[in-house]
């Protein structure tokens, strides 16, 4: 149907400003440790890690944290000025993002800071929206573009169920440079469908490589419906029926609000006649 009216609740902030954090951790053991410890003092948290590590060090990553900035001395207009963007003009070879060069970019990228921990006061657009510093970043993945994964997982099951999908992704072969692994509050949506729930959340940006990558997705998708999970509708291609049912317990009291003159080539694929 049509959405004919939203409530927006917003929250009054002194500045465009945020101040931040950005530590490196060394697994999935310091990742959990460092989010029940920040959520307790940070607004916002996120953790940008590396898929393509295995052993001891499964899971390292960059765990980002910040508050919006009180002092009122540094109060900036919003918008943000706009900042100077490197741009990607062509679609790059099929052949640049490999097992290898992921694997390189990632250790570059890990170890980019000199120091574990940095602190900082950054503008609320490169705090929250950092890709949006390559225009037309997309042209990364190539002529076949790319697909995101990105599931939700209870509490209780995000260690091990983390852990399994890591591994699996590694020993597929499928390299991703953008992972986030964060973790939801406490809150319980009173929407539907939605996707936020209490637990931890993992997405991971793969190279379109047709059935190589889908094969992956379904093992991931075992894992993730063993776990008791859900997948992400806003960003799924290929989500199927029993996972997309699974993932919303409450959608026969959604069905019976759905207008008949609507639908969705999304719709027809998860919820075929």
């Amino acid at each position: 149907g049509l959405i004919l009216w939203a409530d927006i609740q917003l929250k009054p902030v002194r500045s465009a400003l945020i101040e931040a954090e950005s530590i490196r951790f060394k697994n999935l053991d310091a990742f959990f440790e460092l989010s029940e410890t920040s959520d307790k003092k940070f607004e916002y948290t996120v953790a940008w890690i590396d898929g393509l590590v295995i052993g001891k060090n499964l899971g390292r990553g960059i765990f980002m944290r910040g508050n919006h900035h009180t002092d009122a001395g540094l109060r900036q207009p919003s918008p943000a000025p706009p900042r100077r963007r490197v741009n990607i003009p062509v679609n790059a070879p099929g052949f640049l993002l490999n097992p290898l060069t992921v694997k390189i970019f990632n250790m570059f990228y890990y170890y980019k800071e000199l120091l574990k921990k940095q602190s900082l006061v950054t503008s609320y657009d490169s705090f929250f929206f950092p890709l949006d510093a390559i225009r037309n970043w997309n042209r990364i993945y190539g002529k076949r573009g790319f697909f995101q994964y990105q599931c939700v997982v209870p509490s209780a099951e995000g260690y091990e169920t983390i852990r399994k999908m890591l591994l699996r992704i590694t020993r597929s072969g499928n390299a991703s440079f953008l992972g986030v692994l964060k973790t939801f509050g406490t809150l319980t949506s009173p929407g539907m469908l939605s996707f936020p729930r209490p637990g931890v959340t993992l997405a991971l940006d793969f190279a379109n490589r047709g059935e190589r990558t889908l094969q992956l997705f379904r093992e991931l998708d075992e894992i993730v419906f063993t776990a008791g999970g859900a997948l992400y509708p806003c960003k799924d291609a290929r989500m199927p029926h029993d996972m997309f049912t699974a993932s919303f317990p409450q959608l026969n009291k959604f069905q019976k609000y759905i207008d008949p003159q609507f639908s969705s080539s999304f719709w027809r694929r998860v919820m075929p006649p």
